[in-house]
């Protein structure tokens, strides 16, 4: 009997002294020591893969993002009496006299300017898009928009740029042990200086909260960037202006032809 319960004694103590299983133990587990574990980083855990050159592909409101239009034209547009005065006054040689040509390249609008875009990681939790028109720069850092997060207190000291400050988080859909990641990107911006949703003096104002969702595609004609945009802005719209912005996909070395910031 004695030897029995010698030999369950031994038993119960091989687990301990052998972990099992992933992660099993101290020291064995993803992390390191002790077992705390290090959370994986936006990068590593990127629902899609948004980085390399694209560029926009042009397929609705071709009169207003093509060309200049005509002042006073903002059709589509649900601005209040406010902003269509603001509109109606547009005068393109103030902005340049005053060093605002960029204030069409805003956040709320630079996705809808033609030319190509650039997105790198600027670092593991920041995402990182260059654009062509208007050199502009734009990055997105992953965390949260809760009340109290670093990140929305981080947003809310941040001085008033074009491009803002832009809090991003990856929305996964489910799929199947196996199957690769899916999803969409989630950024919404704040703390914007007052700019132009169109480049014919179309205002948006400081209060303007812009949210996007990028997602990717594949078709027969190749791979595609979908960007949907929505501004909110109680100073200057009745409601949110939404709209569809289409990039394809460019080999990486693709040309790339930076272009100031243009009033006109």
């Amino acid at each position: 009997m004695k030897e029995v319960t010698v030999v369950l004694l031994a038993l119960l103590l091989v687990p301990a002294a052998y972990p099992q299983g992933r992660g099993g133990g101290r020291g064995g587990g993803r992390g390191g020591a002790g077992g705390r574990g290090v959370a994986p980083t936006p990068k590593a855990t990127a629902a899609i893969d948004m980085t390399g050159y694209w560029v926009s592909v042009v397929t609705e409101d071709w009169m207003f993002r093509m060309v200049t239009p005509p002042k006073g034209q903002y059709l589509g547009v649900p601005l209040n009496a406010a902003a269509r005065r603001v509109a109606d006054a547009w005068d393109p040689a103030k902005d340049e006299a005053a060093g605002e040509q960029c204030k069409s390249y805003g956040a709320a609008a630079v996705m809808r300017v033609p030319g190509r875009l650039h997105i790198t990681w600027d670092n593991d939790t920041t995402l990182k898009i260059e654009t062509e028109a208007g050199e502009q720069t734009r990055l997105f850092h992953f965390g949260s928009d809760a009340p109290g997060s670093d990140a929305l207190k981080t947003a809310q000291s941040s001085p008033a740029s074009w491009q803002g400050y832009s809090i991003a988080e990856w929305e996964q859909a489910a799929v199947g042990r196996g199957e690769p990641r899916n999803g969409d990107l989630k950024v919404i911006t704040t703390k914007l200086r007052p700019g132009y949703l169109r480049k014919n003096g179309v205002p948006y104002s400081e209060n303007a909260v812009v949210t996007e969702w990028y997602d990717r595609h594949n078709d027969a004609s190749g791979v595609w960037l979908v960007v949907s945009t929505e501004v909110k802005d109680p100073q200057y719209l009745t409601v949110p202006f939404i709209t569809s912005t289409h990039f394809k996909k460019l080999p990486d070395n693709a040309p790339w032809k930076p272009e100031a910031c243009s009033a006109r």
